[in-house]
């Protein structure tokens, strides 16, 4: 968490605040000041393989609601390089909205302090309504589903397929870590419309760029 610089008579430095923290202030990655100090990317304070948490104390880089966490920041950088490759952006703005709603999920993961926790932002279940909103309206425009679906097609929705598999393991950490530390069932649900959302824009995005669905046949070939 955020040190306090030391007094001495040189400009202050101090430690800068870790992930959860920024999540915490609305992800905003930019290093923030004390006193006019510029705060230091690296603080050496995880060299030990721990990390600090909005509340007291530090867990294992190991602990699996760090790994939880950890995985949510991996899919939100996954759905950065997929609004890149969004070129026309017809899916720019519900991808960066879900970019900014992981932030969230984050920090409600990496707090430990039941009075941090009350003050925090979250995600909630209307949000998951509302995706699920955005699927049915997208999904009317697709081709009713038969068989499983071999990811791929387009870079942009081959992406999207990738940020998928990374949302369904972020669940999977989210549901272990539930064993061990009270995490709200509403993450899991958040995380798993979420998936299904990632999925109806892969083939969506597919369809809008003249490429079929690749469907999986068990004597190994695809159609589309």
């Amino acid at each position: 968490m955020m040190a306090h610089p030391r007094r001495c008579g040189k400009r202050a430095t101090a430690a800068p605040p870790s992930r959860a923290t920024l999540a915490a202030n609305g992800g905003r990655g930019r290093p923030p000041s004390i006193g006019g100090a510029t705060l230091k990317i690296y603080t050496r304070t995880g060299d030990d393989g721990s990390t600090g948490v909005l509340g007291a104390g530090r867990l294992s880089k190991a602990d699996a609601r760090i790994e939880a966490y950890g995985t949510v920041d991996e899919l939100n950088a996954a759905l950065g390089v997929a609004r890149t490759l969004d070129t026309g952006r017809a899916l720019a703005d519900v991808l960066e909205l879900e970019q900014r709603r992981l932030f969230l999920v984050g920090a409600e993961l990496a707090c430990t302090d039941p009075a941090a926790l009350a003050r925090l932002l979250r995600v909630t279940d209307e949000d998951v309504a509302r995706m699920e909103t955005t699927i049915d309206r997208m999904d009317q425009e697709l081709p009713k589903l038969a068989r499983f679906i071999v990811p791929g097609g387009t870079p942009l929705a081959a992406q999207l397929h990738a940020a998928r598999t990374i949302c369904r393991r972020a669940e999977r950490r989210v549901v272990a870590a539930s064993a061990s530390a009270p995490i709200e069932p509403r993450l899991v649900r958040y995380l798993n419309r979420l998936a299904d959302l990632l999925f109806v824009m892969a083939r969506w995005a597919n369809a809008k760029g003249g490429i079929g669905d690749a469907e999986w046949r068990p004597e190994g070939g695809t159609s589309s």
